[in-house]
């Protein structure tokens, strides 16, 4: 039997991801909480309520699972509507907060990766107009301003917005998002001024803080053509893959917005990334349908083999991590991957899973790309989003009702990867031997 250990560098942040709507419970004063009382918005009518209630306090127990377990950092994201409850009030108390927060992180030894914008928007902001009002990237500027003085002491490392490619998709075209607008128009709207935001962020957190590296997260989803000979199968696959995955990031490169028969360019934009996150979670095979208006007429679905997740929402594809890093080295930055898990209520598919992405991570490592970081997507099961309670990402399972937390055998797994710092064999054995031969072969 072959016998091997990966090892990653001395330097390496291992952590997990979580949000502030996710996990805190009880944000009664953003766009989402407003959303999950419109009935039929949510699966289920599901309710976030008090959510993982971090902000009753609970961080400090799942701060001690993740420190307890090996993890030397964690990704965690602020909530706007907390800190500026109104245009012109902001709440020092709910800022006190959070520096707690981040002093316990210091405090067990872990580095904060601190997300600024992930997808929930205060309501007066979204009232008032949100992402497509020309005044969005000041006001997010100012409240950026105002968190980065009041953290800087403990946060060094800023994400600007997650996902801007998946709210500007849920959001605006496909209607799953509030604020549950299906139009072009106003998708290109909103994705212009989230780089506009991004490079006001940019620029006001640099000016306070030099040292800061500042990036943004992608969610790179791959995408493969269905019938890689056809030309329409592949003409849409490259379609979707500009939209989705490309323009974004390269509007903050060279400063130039481009999508389907639209461009822009945005000066101000240009070289405003430290480092870039990446959030990979799976890869579609697509093909040409005229039906699939909404999807730039890519149909996307998992070939019938795929091994896949309790819903069917993930299926099982570490080549596409791979492959989704060796994209992000277009762009000449250090390379963090901000999010990577899988839903799995009885978690017999997530051990399996982290080993076969973290190899993949490994092997880009290997080739000497510039990959800083692996952060797992979940620490706890959480509220997720448009799909409510029905999803389980946590290494802990959480009852949303009595907050009992009950450790997952991945989280085992994971604990033996962050503390030593590699992948072994013998974890691999252990944890998830059906796929000892792939990744071990004699």
């Amino acid at each position: 039997m072959a016998r091997a250990t990966f090892h990653f560098p001395k330097s390496f942040l291992w952590g997990t991801a979580t949000s502030s709507h996710q996990v805190e419970g009880k944000n009664n004063n953003n766009n989402w909480w407003a959303w999950e009382q419109q009935a039929g918005r949510i699966i289920e009518n599901h309710k976030s309520g008090s959510a993982c209630d971090w902000w009753g306090g609970r961080w400090r127990e799942d701060f001690d699972r993740a420190s307890e377990t090996g993890q030397n950092a964690h990704r965690l994201s602020i909530e706007w509507s907390r800190v500026q409850p109104a245009p012109d009030r902001w709440d020092e108390e709910a800022l006190d907060h959070y520096r707690q927060m981040m002093r316990g992180l210091h405090e067990r030894g872990m580095t904060p990766l601190v997300t600024l914008h992930h997808f929930s928007d205060p309501l007066w902001f979204a009232e008032t107009g949100g992402w497509e009002k020309e005044s969005a990237p000041k006001h997010f500027a100012g409240y950026v301003g105002k968190v980065v003085t009041a953290l800087k002491e403990y946060v060094t490392t800023w994400c600007t917005i997650n996902e801007p490619n998946v709210l500007t998709q849920q959001g605006y075209l496909s209607a799953n998002f509030p604020p549950g607008i299906s139009s072009f128009k106003s998708a290109f709207q909103v994705l212009r001024n989230l780089v506009r935001a991004h490079a006001a962020a940019y620029h006001t957190i640099h000016e306070l803080q030099p040292e800061s590296r500042v990036g943004v997260v992608m969610y790179h989803r791959g995408f493969l053509p269905a019938k890689p000979g056809n030309p329409l199968d592949t003409f849409v696959t490259s379609l979707l893959s500009q939209f989705f995955n490309d323009c974004f990031p390269r509007a903050l490169k060279d400063g130039v917005l481009r999508i389907p028969l639209k461009r822009e360019t945005i000066p101000e934009a240009k070289g405003t990334q430290d480092f870039l996150g990446i959030d990979y979670y799976t890869q579609d095979r697509v093909a040409f349908d005229l039906r699939a208006a909404n999807q730039l007429f890519g149909r996307r679905f998992y070939p019938p083999e795929a091994d896949l997740s309790d819903t069917g929402f993930i299926a099982n594809e570490p080549e596409g991590m791979f492959s989704a890093l060796k994209w992000g080295l277009q762009f000449n930055i250090p390379i963090i991957v901000t999010e990577n898990g899988v839903e799995d209520a009885d978690d017999h598919l997530r051990p399996r899973y982290i080993a076969q992405h973290i190899h993949k991570v490994w092997r880009a490592v290997n080739f000497n790309w510039p990959i800083k970081g692996y952060f797992h997507w979940t620490l706890v099961d959480n509220f997720e989003w448009e799909r409510g309670w029905t999803q389980r990402f946590g290494l802990w399972e959480l009852d949303p009702e009595t907050q009992s937390r009950i450790k997952r055998p991945s989280a085992d797994l994971y604990a033996s990867i962050c503390r030593q710092n590699a992948l072994s064999s013998d974890m691999v054995q252990q944890y998830c031997p059906e796929i000892y031969p792939v990744l071990f072969p004699e």
